[in-house]
């Protein structure tokens, strides 16, 4: 059974279709990639402040350290069967490097993170970025570093309004709701 699940069983007590009063706090497992380590970084410490700012402490969330994007789906896969986390995210920035090598891997890793999710049932949040046009200059790496930052609120809420709305239809399944 995994966290999600568990909790689920913790809030089934509730009215049908009534949120949780509380979450319990949520475990989730955030994986970054190295590429472009000082942007990406930007969204993983925005992802952790938000998660912290709606009452899930930071130590809640196990960081995963990968190459780059394209390793993101097999760490999320084994991640999620393990069964310890609510959701996971992944962050990457796959930028064009002259070759359209990027429209491929980035297909490739949004395509594996929602086999994962659909394959296991964990929620897997997509923070993995591709500009139609980066150049390694000041200009583009102040604007996605502001943009990373924006793209791991999102992710953070995103990833707690998921859980929260998986464990009220696990509650309401439990409950057999109509």
């Amino acid at each position: 059974m995994n966290q999600l699940q568990a909790s689920a069983q913790r809030t089934s007590h509730h009215a049908a279709g009534a949120p949780p009063t509380a979450a319990p706090p949520w475990r989730f497992a955030l994986i970054r990639a190295e590429w472009h380590a000082t942007i990406v970084q930007r969204a993983c410490d925005s992802f952790l402040a938000e998660i912290e700012r709606h009452s899930n402490p930071t130590h809640s969330v196990d960081v995963f350290e990968v190459a780059g994007a394209f390793e993101i789906p097999l760490h999320a896969l084994r991640l999620a069967r393990s069964g310890r986390y609510a959701a996971i995210v992944g962050c990457a920035l796959v930028v064009d490097g002259g070759i359209y090598r990027h429209e491929f891997v980035a297909d490739a890793v949004i395509s594996g993170l929602m086999r994962v999710q659909l394959d296991t049932q964990v929620p897997v949040i997509s923070a993995v970025l591709t500009p139609k046009n980066f150049h390694e200059h000041d200009e583009h790496r102040r604007y996605f570093s502001e943009h990373f930052v924006v793209k791991g609120r999102e992710a953070a809420h995103a990833c707690l309004a998921t859980v929260q709305s998986l464990a009220r239809l696990n509650a309401c399944d439990e409950l057999a709701c109509n």
